[in-house]
């Protein structure tokens, strides 16, 4: 039996991935930099925090939702981004009735869909907050997986989609040690998962938007890395998992219509192309 393990898209070891959230001004400075850098990532919005057009806040906030013409004139078309929902109103979803929470993720994900052109399928909990009668509120509205904001400063896939936990937040202390850590590593077995999450507001709060640069000066443009966005990898991990064996493990079918790439004995690795059977 041949020993397998993921490899993500060309064959790739890490996978690099964002997700910000509230759909703020500061993410338009931030968009500008992942293609900079050809980062990928999601950005999890409240469709019903927009601000009204031509909007002028009081100076010295920072918190400065976008319009809806700002938000699509961002994160619209553009490849490199996934807009997923972040609860209509950005409420504390364990503690409304279920039905209002129901309501707060299925108009989110219907404006998102209509507004954006797309199928959407992400979330991030609002304050992180969840419990397991709001995960069946997600699958019950067709939501694939959820980001939490528990840190795990590990690179792994998850085992739950519905609580994703992040490896960091951009403030962590171990930022700089991690990221290092997850260039310098050299997979063997399972691939590396880099997750990093925040809010762009904050990069103008705290003044230090050179961490968010330095960080993607360091991880932009490595060619052994997969730049991906939440659902991407959602979407690239079923396929993997899809994956039909024979008895022996020396064939492998692939019945998706995404083609899979596998490491074999930590030694090569193979490609398993869609609706194709491969011999080992």
């Amino acid at each position: 039996m041949n020993n397998l393990h993921l490899r993500f898209p060309n064959g790739l070891a890490k996978c690099l991935t964002l997700s910000y959230d509230d759909g703020v001004e500061q993410d338009m400075r931030m968009c500008e930099l992942m293609k900079k850098y050809g980062i990928a990532g999601t950005f999890n919005i409240s469709t019903g925090n927009y601000s009204p057009e031509g909007k002028r806040f009081e100076p010295g906030r920072v918190h400065r939702p976008m319009t809806q013409r700002q938000s699509l004139e961002t994160y619209k078309d553009e490849p490199l981004f996934e807009v997923a929902t972040h609860a209509l109103h950005h409420a504390w979803l364990p503690d409304i009735p279920l039905s209002e929470a129901v309501h707060e993720i299925i108009e989110d994900r219907r404006n998102i869909e209509s507004q954006y052109g797309t199928i959407c399928r992400g979330h991030a909990y609002p304050y992180g907050k969840y419990s397991e009668n709001i995960i069946n509120v997600l699958k019950s509205c067709g939501i694939a997986y959820a980001r939490t904001t528990v840190s795990t400063h590990k690179f792994s896939l998850p085992e739950n989609w519905l609580i994703l936990n992040p490896t960091c937040h951009h403030k962590d202390p171990r930022l700089t040690e991690l990221t290092d850590n997850f260039l310098n590593e050299t997979p063997k077995l399972s691939p590396l998962f880099f997750y990093l999450w925040g809010h762009t507001f904050e990069f103008e709060s705290d003044n230090n938007w050179e961490i968010i640069e330095r960080f993607f000066e360091k991880t932009g443009g490595n060619p052994d890395i997969w730049y991906a966005t939440n659902i991407e990898v959602y979407d690239y991990v079923q396929a993997f998992n899809s994956l039909i064996f024979s008895a022996d493990g020396k064939n492998i079918f692939n019945p998706t219509c995404t083609d899979v790439w596998i490491s074999l004995n930590s030694k090569s690795t193979c490609k398993i192309p869609k609706g194709e059977a491969v011999s080992l």
